[in-house]
């Protein structure tokens, strides 16, 4: 198979190829006492959360080229340099190398299997015995969001070095399948930027891209001021003289649904976007930076009103669609706690959100979009090209009990060029 270019220039191109992390065992491998650490605040029903994740996958499939991660990973691990260096590293970082040959002898296959869900612990030894660990490799969790581990910038994949340990080898393993000959780009680690400074850290949630040349980021409880100084200082390699823009949006830290920029702001359509009020366009503590970076500096940085003031400002005039509609601030905020402003675009004006949020898919059936089921779509009952707006409502009871919606649960590799 030729090598995938990676090419991702907007919020809402025509998606061409997307990686996906299907939820498994994983999530089940998990108990109240540990569902903390996990990052959960509640554990899932795995299999009503399979059902509502296959309307998510049925629907990209119809529309697009779709990468899973466990293929993906299987894959690169029949290479034996490919493999020993992911195992090492692994092994290193969560401090297990005396697992190293036992999951070097496992069969590709297994190995990607072991890595995503948990490797069980042996208890062979006193100090095995005593940590009453029941892992030596934690399953993870969060994996089926595959949107925070890396970032495709252009031609570019970020890898996030993510907030939370317990989610290290997720970006690990997106930098190796990154690097094997599936994919053509050129990789920005975050790892290997000040490896010792702790304060360095990014998800692909806080991460949007307005335009080739802007992006907006969150900063907030899951990506630092300085990880977002690292990824300017390297966008500043491109010494062009092309002046980019950089929207710096400040998150509260609580509540826990503010987690990223994505929770309370993304793109639908050349002319519109979805905020959540309160934030994004209300009076507030929390600020909206405006950078502007050119000739490989950052030539100008200020406070401006908000991100779609900004975006007017750069040419991009979008009306804002509320989160919740309108009228009740509650309804604004129960509808944001489950993702009701997290919209993945397959193409302009056409995207992926949950059924459940019904305050949110009234003000959209207002703004001129048609609302269709994903079954309804994967069966072939309506089809998205026949409307030049939509959104495809997927079930969703369990997947946002894990804390995101559809553009959380989709990493895109390529989209097309918005004419």
């Amino acid at each position: 198979m030729a090598a995938v270019d990676l090419n991702v220039q907007s919020e809402i191109g025509k998606l061409e190829g997307v990686i996906l992390h299907k939820p498994g065992a994983e999530v089940e491998n998990m108990t109240p006492q540990t569902a903390q650490r996990a990052l959960y605040s509640d554990i899932l029903n795995l299999s009503i959360a399979q059902r509502e994740y296959e309307q998510l996958n049925g629907v990209l499939s119809k529309y697009t080229k779709v990468y899973y991660v466990e293929e993906l990973l299987a894959s690169l691990l029949e290479n034996y340099r490919e493999r020993e260096r992911l195992i090492g590293r692994i092994c290193i970082e969560e401090e297990v190398t005396d697992y190293f040959d036992y999951l070097m002898e496992m069969s590709s296959v297994q190995l990607a299997k072991s890595l995503i869900e948990g490797v069980p612990a042996r208890i062979n030894t006193l100090t095995a015995y005593l940590k009453e660990e029941y892992y030596a490799l934690y399953p993870l969790y969060n994996f089926y969001f595959t949107r925070d581990a890396s970032v495709t910038i252009g031609n570019n994949a970020l890898i996030c070095r993510m907030a939370n340990k317990v989610r290290m080898r997720e970006s690990l393993i997106m930098e190796a399948i990154f690097k094997s000959s599936a994919f053509n780009c050129n990789i920005i680690n975050a790892h290997d930027f000040h490896p010792g400074n702790a304060d360095i850290y990014m998800e692909g949630g806080d991460i949007l891209i307005a335009r080739d040349d802007i992006l907006l980021i969150g900063n907030g409880m899951r990506t630092s001021t300085q990880g977002i100084d690292m990824l300017i200082s390297r966008l500043l390699k491109d010494r062009s003289e092309k002046k980019r823009h950089v929207i710096v949006q400040q998150l509260p830290n609580s509540p826990e649904s503010f987690i990223h920029l994505d929770m309370v702001f993304t793109l639908l359509d050349k002319d519109k976007c979805m905020v959540f009020e309160p934030l994004i366009l209300g009076n507030n503590q929390y600020q909206t930076v405006h950078m502007e970076l050119e000739g490989g500096k950052v030539t100008g940085i200020k406070s401006v009103r908000n991100i779609p003031w900004a975006l007017k400002q750069l040419g991009m005039d979008l009306q804002p669609v509320s989160c919740g509609g309108t009228t009740d601030l509650w309804n604004q905020e129960r509808v944001q706690w489950h993702s009701g402003a997290n919209f993945f675009a397959l193409a302009p004006g056409k995207v992926i959100s949950y059924a459940r949020n019904i305050h949110t898919l009234n003000e959209l059936d207002k703004n001129g979009f048609s609302i269709l089921s994903a079954w309804d779509v994967i069966d072939g009952k309506h089809d998205i090209a026949d409307y030049e707006r939509c959104v495809v409502t997927i079930d969703g009871s369990e997947l946002p009990r894990g804390g995101g919606g559809a553009r959380c649960m989709t990493m895109p590799i390529s989209r097309g060029n918005i004419i």
